[in-house]
């Protein structure tokens, strides 16, 4: 990796300092320091080289370029010429003039390669090209190989996994160290590992473990993972440890290099074996070697173009016909259009199994992270390491022992001795890696860190804490509306403190407009005696509410007043007063599946310019009321977590999620007005497409029986804001469509800078493109619809002009779309939406600029 700098460790006797900086002035009187330093790229294409070498007379060290074809070494003595050689490239001689050695850009011309042998070339190398190239004809046999080379091949494999994660502070200063907000927790910085990469300081702040035996039986397949040990750092109750480490393992995951794509940061790679690597990649025969009897290929491999989502490196081929990977060496380019990493590096080594193929034996990620891409600031430093022994291949288990559940966890895997993992780490635990274990429990107990995460829990999740409860959310302090007017909230809700069985949650609210008092109380018993809020969700919750509300809208009262959302464009005078009262009972299973069942009363009265008015004779109607129980199932297959103290927030994975929902309305139970079915789907997928980037693809359906006024239809989620929401229709105005039937299909497709990396200014600022559309086609059935059927309500329509202002979407769908730009000043995205249907409608706008704020990597 490219890592500058060193950082200077000031011991706190001051003789001791003075001693040093004696020695080192006498040394540099006594003998001349000269630092050479530079870059070596390909003359051809401008890439960095890798691990070129750099000869220097009378020096006996190793001198070799960095991932970025970098070097730095400081001599002590001088010469007069440098050599730099790598198979595969012609020999380079530099002059040196001292003085005028630093900042050396040194270019080496490629020689002609073949499978077999490597041929020195005096001529320069031809226009790249993938015809006749037997490099790309080796890598085409790699990809051909592949699935017999991968442990899926085996009808039954089975091996002992260790993975080891860690987190460090790298780049740090003693004046950070020592500044006033951080000058409590010095012990941290002081356990410094300067082992792990030459001429860096780290800080470990994270570290897990965990140690399991794995068993993969092909058909029918089935994995089964047994943990014996997991440990962590715990950083105590404001921080969700179990969140972090999935979000971590989101970052750094698994590394299959014969998988089409590799997951990582959040982002998907193309691996250098996909199907379409021929077509993406430049590949270089390097070298031939023979290790343990076998020939193998030193094949290099670099990005087309530097700014995509893909990796250089080397890899190395076998040439026994299986064309397995025997080794691997790959990193990302410092062009590429990924956020807040400064550099990624991925090692892998296989061994041999006793039937002559290889398997992975050791994979390492690393990676540096930090606001700034130029390496001087100060950043985040993560590392996973994951290893594999006692591979057994093709031993057969009995059918009973791969039933039940994928993973299964020793119930005291989370509280092994040191011994434990003494005895069965695969590797040893630097100095500053085993010490942090008890430096993040000393800082847990620190009142100033508990002082400084209240504060920080505060400003970015919105409550504040005193032990037993905590008030909040912050944002919803203050809002405004045409209703209400101005308007004022407070509340709060207990913690597990109090009791991690029962929950209270309570606010209270008043509008300075229309005076009057809304609120919330709801208890929620846990069943399971797990947070509300961890998964797998088990519990009852009653609740009852008074609360204002735009008719569609659907937002959760915790969203439903907050502040940013108080600003809105158009027309907003269409609101409801809403009563409620719920008995709600959730049940999320291991396997993610979840169900929920509860009922509801509901009574809505119409606020602002909304009017219920019969069809039939134009009679004001004053509210509805509806009682109705409801059931729904959900499958989110391998979904993960990280919780807040508001919400969690679910990590989006490949797999889809299935919810189908199931309302019934009981007409006069507790006065409930109607009688009614309403089914509800909704499937939501990413769709990963290699190097085209990803789609977010939403369909929904809904169906209505019975005969029902109009605020008991769909009337679908719009958005009249100047953010751009993804659940809803950017152009559609608040009540503008219902519909008793239904489909939707929403598609909101990433390119990931597939387009905007070929166009200079756009490629400098890291912009990515977006397209969306959102559809919905639906329509009302006579029955329902006023026009036809007297005896339901008039749809809403302008209070001066008469003209209407809802609609039925019979015939027709609704169209909308737009272009958009993502990562501007990387947490940034503006779309153009257009409207390119119903335009006649009044009040509406037909285009407009839209704007959300995305954290991405």
């Amino acid at each position: 990796m490219n890592y500058s700098g060193e950082l200077l460790v000031i011991r706190r006797k001051w003789w001791l300092t003075v001693l040093f900086f004696i020695g080192m002035l006498q040394g540099f009187a006594q003998t001349p320091q000269v630092v050479l330093s530079g870059t070596v790229k390909d003359a051809s294409n401008g890439n960095p080289i890798n691990n070129a070498s750099i000869y220097v007379p009378g020096y006996k060290g190793v001198i070799s370029t960095d991932s970025s074809g970098a070097f730095r070494v400081t001599i002590d003595h001088y010469f007069k010429q440098i050599t730099i050689a790598l198979v595969g490239y012609k020999r380079q001689i530099v002059n040196i003039t001292q003085g005028k050695e630093s900042g050396l850009d040194i270019s080496l011309y490629s020689t002609e390669n073949d499978l077999n042998n490597v041929t020195v070339s005096t001529k320069k190398r031809a226009k790249y090209r993938n015809k006749d190239n037997p490099a790309v004809e080796l890598i085409r046999k790699v990809v051909a190989n592949k699935d017999k080379n991968r442990p899926e091949h085996y009808d039954y494999v089975q091996y002992e996994k260790y993975e080891k994660l860690q987190v460090s502070l790298s780049r740090f200063s003693e004046k950070m160290a020592n500044s006033k907000l951080l000058r409590n927790y010095h012990f941290l910085f002081e356990n410094v590992d300067t082992t792990k990469i030459e001429g860096k300081s780290l800080v470990p702040v994270y570290l897990e473990e965990k140690i399991s035996d794995e068993y993969y039986r092909k058909n029918p397949y089935k994995k089964k993972v047994f943990v014996k040990g997991d440990q962590k750092v715990n950083y105590g109750e404001f921080i969700d440890n179990n969140g972090v480490s999935t979000y971590l393992n989101r970052l750094y995951q698994d590394i299959d290099i014969y998988d089409n794509s590799i997951s990582l940061f959040t982002n998907q790679f193309v691996s250098p074996i996909s199907n379409a690597a021929p077509d993406l990649y430049m590949f270089f025969i390097r070298d031939t070697v023979e290790l343990e009897g076998k020939k193998l290929v030193k094949l290099y491999f670099t990005p087309r173009n530097t700014n995509d989502l893909l990796f250089r490196g080397t890899m190395w081929i076998t040439l026994d016909g299986n064309y397995a990977v025997q080794k691997l060496e790959m990193f990302t380019s410092k062009n590429i259009n990924l956020n807040f990493v400064r550099e990624m590096k991925i090692e892998q080594s296989f061994e041999k199994n006793p039937d002559g193929r290889f398997h992975l034996s050791k994979s390492d990620v690393m990676a540096e992270a930090g606001l700034s891409r130029n390496g001087k600031t100060n950043g985040i430093y993560g590392e996973r390491s994951v290893s594999f022994k006692d591979y057994v291949i093709d031993s057969a288990k009995d059918d009973k022992f791969y039933e039940g559940a994928s993973e299964v966890v020793a119930e005291n895997s989370a509280a092994q001795t040191d011994s434990f993992w003494q005895e069965h780490r695969h590797d040893t635990l630097s100095r500053a890696e085993a010490k942090v274990y008890h430096n993040i429990d000393s800082l847990r107990n620190m009142t100033s860190y508990k002082r400084m995460m209240d504060i920080a829990n505060l400003l970015f999740v919105g409550y504040k804490s005193f032990g037993k409860f905590e008030i909040g959310p912050a944002n919803a302090f203050y809002s405004f509306n045409p209703v209400e007017g101005f308007r004022l909230r407070f509340g709060g809700r207990t913690t597990p403190l109090l009791s991690k069985r029962i929950y209270f949650e309570t606010y209270g609210a008043y509008g300075f407009k229309d005076k009057k008092w809304k609120g919330y109380l709801g208890v929620t018993y846990s069943i399971n005696n797990k947070s509300i809020y961890e998964f797998p969700l088990n519990y009852i919750r009653a609740s009852v509410q008074r609360e204002t509300s735009i008719p569609g809208q659907n937002l959760a009262f915790v969203q439903e007043d907050n502040f940013l959302l108080s600003f809105k464009r158009g027309n907003n005078d269409k609101w409801l007063y809403n009563d409620y009262y719920k008995l709600d009972y959730v049940h999320e299973l291991a396997n993610h599946l979840s169900y929920t069942f509860g009922f509801k009363y509901w009574k809505q009265t119409p606020a602002g310019q909304i009017q219920y008015i019969k069809a039939s004779d134009g009679q004001n109607v004053d509210n509805i009321t509806t009682s109705e129980v409801n059931a729904s199932i959900r499958w989110a297959p391998h979904e993960q977590f990280y919780n807040n103290k508001v919400y969690r927030l679910p990590i989006i994975n490949k797999y889809p999620i299935l919810t189908f929902m199931y309302s019934r309305g009981i007409k006069g139970l507790f006065n409930g007005e109607y009688s009614y079915n309403r089914f509800d789907l909704r499937i939501d997928k990413r769709a990963y497409m290699s190097w085209l980037g990803y789609s977010d693809l939403v369909i929904t359906g809904s169906y209505l029986t019975g005969q029902l006024p109009y605020p008991l239809l769909d009337i679908h989620h719009a958005n009249q804001t100047y953010a751009y929401q993804l659940d809803s229709y950017n152009m559609m105005n608040f009540l503008e469509f219902v519909n008793d039937h239904y489909v939707a299909l929403s598609i909101d497709h990433h390119f990931n800078g597939l387009l905007f990396n070929r166009i200079p200014l756009f490629r400098k600022l890291k912009w990515r493109e977006v397209l969306e559309a959102k559809v919905i086609y639906g329509g009302v059935r006579d029955e329902n619809d006023p026009s036809k059927n007297a005896n339901v309500y008039k749809y809403p329509s302008d209070p001066v002009t008469g003209a209407p202002t809802t609609f039925t979407m019979n015939g027709r769908p609704y169209i909308e779309g737009g272009i958009g730009i993502t990562n501007i000043f990387r947490v940034i995205r503006v779309d153009l939406v257009k409207r390119f249907t119903y335009l006649e409608n009044p009040d509406i706008a037909t285009w407009g600029i839209r704007v959300r704020y995305k954290f991405d990597f």
